[in-house]
Order: C-alpha cells, then sequence, then structure tokens
C-alpha cells in the first residue's frame, strides 16, 4: 500500500503500534528492532505513541554492512556472499537484534529503497524483512514499488504487521 501522504503512513502505523502494545502489554513481552533500509523510521514511529517504553526495548540503524557485522554479529561471509539485500541477512539481523537486546521480539528491515537498482541488477523495491522469537526466526520478501520514502514506508508498515503477528505467538 503506497501512501499518498505523510498523514496515512503515520495513521496506518499508529493503529498498528496500538495493537502490539495491547498484546506486548497484556504478554509483559518486549520488541526491538534492527533497521537498515529505513534508517530509523520503524523505531520512530514506534516511540510516537505514548507508553511503548513499557515493552520496545531499543532500535537500532545498522545501515553498513560493518555495522550489521559489529552490532547484529551478521556474519561477514554471509554478506559478501549473498549481500545485506537477501534473506538470510534479514533472519541474521532479527536473531542478532534479538541475542543483543535480550527481547522477546526483534524484527529487522533490509532491501533497496532506489531510486533505481542496484550494482548487481536488483530493483528498487527489493525488500526483506526478519523476525526473531526464542521460538524460531521467518523472514519475507517483498517487492515494493513508488519512491524512495514511499518503499521505505511500506517496509515499516510490513515490519509492524510482522511484529504484530509474532507477539500473537508469545
Amino acid at each position: 500500500m503506497k501512501f499518498s501522504d505523510e498523514a496515512g503512513f503515520e495513521a496506518e502505523a499508529a493503529a498498528l503500534v496500538g495493537s502490539i502494545s495491547a498484546l506486548m502489554n497484556e504478554k509483559h513481552a518486549h520488541a526491538a528492532c534492527a533497521e537498515s533500509l529505513t534508517g530509523g523510521l520503524m523505531a520512530s514511529e514506534i516511540v510516537r505513541t505514548p507508553g511503548v517504553s513499557a515493552w520496545f526495548t531499543e532500535g537500532c540503524v545498522t545501515y553498513t554492512d560493518g555495522a550489521k557485522e559489529r552490532r547484529l554479529m551478521v556474519s561477514p561471509a554471509l554478506l559478501e556472499e549473498l549481500t545485506a539485500v537477501s534473506r538470510p541477512a534479514a533472519r541474521a539481523m532479527a536473531e542478532g537484534e534479538l541475542a543483543a537486546s535480550r527481547a522477546d521480539i526483534a524484527v529487522s528491515t533490509t532491501g533497496l529503497a532506489g531510486p533505481g537498482p542496484d550494482e548487481y541488477g536488483r530493483p528498487a523495491g527489493l525488500v526483506f524483512i526478519g523476525g526473531a522469537t526464542n521460538k524460531g526466526s521467518v523472514t519475507r520478501e517483498l517487492h515494493l514499488d513508488g519512491s524512495r520514502l514511499q518503499i521505505r514506508q511500506q517496509a515499516v508498515i510490513e515490519a509492524l504487521k510482522l511484529m504484530y503477528g509474532l507477539a500473537k505467538t508469545l
């Protein structure tokens, strides 16, 4: 879903964060996020909602491969072989954030916001969302379209949807 304005995106994000908050508070659980593609936009939307400090422990922006390696313990070999724009990288980012934050849920975003394809010819809008709990990990591959901002906004919404789904399984 592309958003025609900032208010539409913020309203959708706020509704999701409200639903996540209710579940996380009910379950006395905690969540964190690791962002690359979204560059802190997800954490910003989460903390826009009052009361999230009861369950949101942290968000980290690991925009470079080096940051992913240092902060999230993503394997340099994985990043070299498959790059950060891959399903395994999204999974490793989420698992690394879960371990680092000691939260119950961690989600991650990685991908290409554009404006054009990368050096491998992969198109803007190729996005991977990762999620991890102590029960296991999941990833989703998305093919989004729109401007750089719209792709980032859509990725945030999809990551929040994944966080909500994982919260239901706790």
